[in-house]
């Protein structure tokens, strides 16, 4: 470990010290309450799944009450469903249990805590069939066909409704966990900025220390991130940095200086503090469906899937493409009269705009859209470069002199982008994919930027539903490879989804 130590130091950067010595002070109350409120929220998510099993395991009783089958003759049938139900309750909460659908790093960010509802419920639902089967008791069918699909719809509601009320008290600076994240000023920044955006309320960073020499210019990025992040170089007592940042869980973002033995050691200093230790690891990008692992002799090792770009899973989705395409142009065909209509009356010119784009291995088509701009939109576009706001090679202006009354409110809810469906009946869009890029954009890719080209582009993706213009160019490159390379079903209308949303509530569309 490096011994420099010292808070990072600058003529912009006192009051960021000021701020980050305050921090500090109080670090040890906000490590309390921060773990004290990670352990209320837990014990929430406990009583809202027993109350909803509890309810979910009396159903086939109340269905055979309403239906007759039970009267007060028949006290053995009504004692069998009460025991049983109780039976298949207790057994539910010890699979959710077992399958650590409360465990902190799973709950309140990504898909895991969801998935794994899934898993424990299924599991259940496999011994009760078993049982059926063996005892040949049709009875414990009413569990199989009402108290488990009822129970788990209830089960994912409620956790997806205590999510959107941590996302209301982290507008108040509550998080689940406090995390300093710790480790070489180079690979810093990058996990400071992915769990600042992207953990929600699961985790906040409190403090960065960093493990090596300094580095003027990783050290401006860190501040780049959050300028009011305290930082700190590694004296060697990193007990004391996690009392005095008030930080519950260690994050390692990437190689110590020390290797192996130093992340060892690490982890048996936290132990004496109760402190959770967080690994992040270098396979950054690629999904946890495309890794297991298994142990050699106490060394884990991470067996990674390979990126596929063809197979069944592709005629799936090219299914759902022709399948969903044919009914939104269907039921969007009144849309489609109105908005040709605005846009005729507005003024003279076309109702539609085509543009050469790059799709599926870099080949030529014409995208389509409703024309958003004036018809001489490309002719001006040579006395707007100056002004640029865009990222990378993208030309983008908010403020755009370009764009119509009528495009403008297109444009905001992405309205102009429904004849798309058009090139996906075509074949030569997806609902889902990276964006379609201009062929310019191609022209500066670098490294492996070009297999964001193995799909075919998308009508919506994860760019549109991540801030489209408001992303650099680095980050919007970043999603499209995510998703290149990690793509489900699943996935896919988890985004068509959240792009309804983006649409009513529009961000960084202009």
């Amino acid at each position: 470990m490096s011994q420099v130590s010292g808070r990072i130091e600058g003529s912009n950067l006192g009051s960021s010290r000021l701020f980050g010595a305050t921090r500090a002070s109080t670090g040890t109350a906000v490590a309390s309450t921060a773990a004290l409120d990670g352990r209320r929220y837990v014990r929430r998510l406990a009583i809202t799944d027993f109350v909803i099993i509890a309810f979910a395991s009396v159903l086939p009783e109340v269905f055979v009450l309403v239906g007759g089958r039970i009267n007060g003759g028949n006290q053995e049938l009504t004692e069998h469903f009460i025991l049983t139900g109780a039976v298949v309750a207790l057994a539910w909460l010890l699979s959710l249990t077992f399958f650590h659908t409360r465990a902190s790093g799973r709950i309140a960010v990504g898909m895991q805590e969801y998935k794994f509802l899934v898993y424990a419920t299924a599991t259940v639902a496999g011994g009760i069939g078993l049982i059926a089967l063996v005892t040949g008791n049709l009875d414990y069918r009413l569990f199989i066909i009402l108290s488990l699909p009822i129970g788990l719809g209830a089960l994912l509601l409620g956790r997806w409704t205590w999510r959107q009320w941590l996302a209301k008290q982290r507008q108040r600076g509550f998080a689940l966990s406090n995390v300093l994240v710790y480790g070489q000023v180079k690979d810093a920044p990058y996990v400071v900025r992915q769990i600042s955006k992207q953990s929600g309320p699961a985790y906040r960073v409190v403090g960065v220390l960093l493990d090596g020499e300094h580095d003027q210019e990783s050290e401006m990025n860190l501040r780049a991130v959050d300028p009011t992040l305290p930082l700190t170089y590694d004296t060697g007592a990193i007990e004391e940095e996690v009392r005095r940042y008030g930080a519950d869980s260690v994050v390692v973002a990437g190689p110590l200086s020390g290797g192996n033995t130093a992340l060892q050691e690490l982890g048996w200093r936290l132990e004496k503090t109760g402190t959770k230790l967080i690994v992040v690891s270098s396979l950054t990008n690629v999904a946890s469906r495309r890794v297991r692992t298994s142990p050699v002799d106490g060394m884990p090792l991470l067996h990674v899937e390979l990126a596929r770009f063809s197979g069944w899973r592709f005629w799936l989705k090219r299914s759902f493409d022709v399948v969903f395409a044919s009914l939104a142009l269907l039921g969007l065909g009144p849309v489609f009269l109105v908005i040709a209509l605005l846009i005729r009356l507005e003024g003279p010119g076309k109702i539609f705009f085509k543009q050469e784009r790059a799709g599926l291995d870099g080949l030529p088509f014409y995208m389509f859209k409703f024309r958003s701009m004036v018809e001489d939109a490309e002719e001006q576009l040579k006395f707007l470069e100056a002004q640029n706001e865009g990222a990378g090679p993208l030309f983008k202006l908010k403020d755009d002199p370009r764009v119509t009354k009528i495009g403008r409110l297109l444009r905001k809810h992405s309205l102009d982008e429904l004849p798309q469906f058009l090139n996906v009946l075509r074949g030569e869009m997806s609902v889902v994919g990276p964006r379609p890029p201009l062929f310019k954009e191609v022209e500066t890719y670098t490294g492996h930027d070009h297999r964001r080209l193995y799909l075919k582009p998308g009508v919506t993706g994860l760019w549109q539903v991540s801030g489209r213009s408001n992303l650099d160019w680095t980050e919007s490159i970043r999603l499209d490879l995510y998703y290149a390379e990690n793509w489900t079903v699943l996935s896919d209308l988890r985004i068509v989804w959240r792009t309804f949303k983006v649409m009513i509530k529009p961000d960084g569309a202009y």
